[in-house]
């Protein structure tokens, strides 16, 4: 943690939606994912940020190999800051959990200082869309009933409000609905944060701040009817925790990425 003042801050980075695959020249709607995977993090260090921690939300990898998992942590490792995962839909939970044996990166409740990062699973087997079930709201309910003195940031991959794209908002928590009525019995979740959209967004909904991380490949079109990539850069948020329960964060987005998107492709 750093020192604003006499205060201790949090620092987190978060990357999402990396797709990445076992070879080397694997690519999603024509961008090499490993490439764009490698700029945004030469990002993350020229613009030298502290780090406390490094949040990876969901679809880490196309393939779901054992390999591109390891790759994705060897790239990550180079930080020397914990990490913590979440699946996604395109993930393979069990080949997830072999990659990251002797660690803590599935952890999914984790306090530093004065808050707690819930990170809950809202992927599906074989489906798109994300669900919550049962077991995860009643984690969610044990977690902000536990540390009531704690500020709380969930997580997850699958977006839990409307993004504006009809397409996408096909394939979000299905029972965001009983998500809503957990955080509304608590008064100390300050924010939900996902992947899944590959598109920024940062709005208020009853006091909790709800947030969208662009993807570190491709990116997806605003207020589009059907699937549609968007000409945007690649990028990461980082995020910072206070004290008070109030949160820093932007987006930053690489420059100068020479890449080549398929815009014909309908669909990932």
């Amino acid at each position: 943690m750093t020192q604003a003042g006499s205060e201790k801050v949090i620092q987190i980075v978060q990357v999402t939606d990396c797709h990445l695959f076992s070879a080397e020249g694997g690519a999603l709607l024509g961008m090499n994912t490993q490439q764009s995977l490698d700029r945004v993090l030469d990002l993350v260090r020229a613009e030298s940020k502290p780090m406390d921690l490094i949040l990876a939300t969901g679809d880490l990898a196309q393939d779901g190999t054992v390999e591109s998992y390891n790759m994705l942590k060897q790239k990550l490792d180079s930080f020397q800051v914990p990490m913590y995962w979440l699946a996604g839909n395109h993930d393979v939970p069990q080949h997830m959990v072999e990659a990251t044996k002797d660690s803590d990166f599935l952890n999914k409740a984790i306090k530093i200082d004065n808050w707690q990062i819930i990170m809950l699973h809202t992927a599906v087997e074989g489906k798109v869309h994300g669900y919550l079930e049962t077991e995860e709201l009643a984690f969610l309910d044990k977690c902000l009933t536990e540390s009531p003195e704690r500020h709380h940031l969930v997580c997850m991959h699958h977006h839990p409000i409307p993004t504006g794209c009809d397409w996408l908002d096909d394939l979000d928590v299905k029972n965001a609905d009983e998500l809503f009525a957990v955080l509304e019995k608590h008064n100390n979740v300050r924010a939900v944060l996902w992947g899944h959209v590959h598109q920024h967004m940062d709005v208020m909904r009853d006091k909790v701040r709800f947030m969208a991380t662009p993807s570190t490949c491709v990116q997806f079109k605003k207020g589009s009817a059907n699937f549609a990539a968007d000409m945007l850069m690649p990028g990461y948020r980082w995020l910072s925790l206070h004290e008070d329960g109030s949160i820093e964060t932007e987006v930053s987005r690489v420059d100068n990425f020479d890449f080549k998107v398929d815009y014909s492709v309908k669909g990932y």
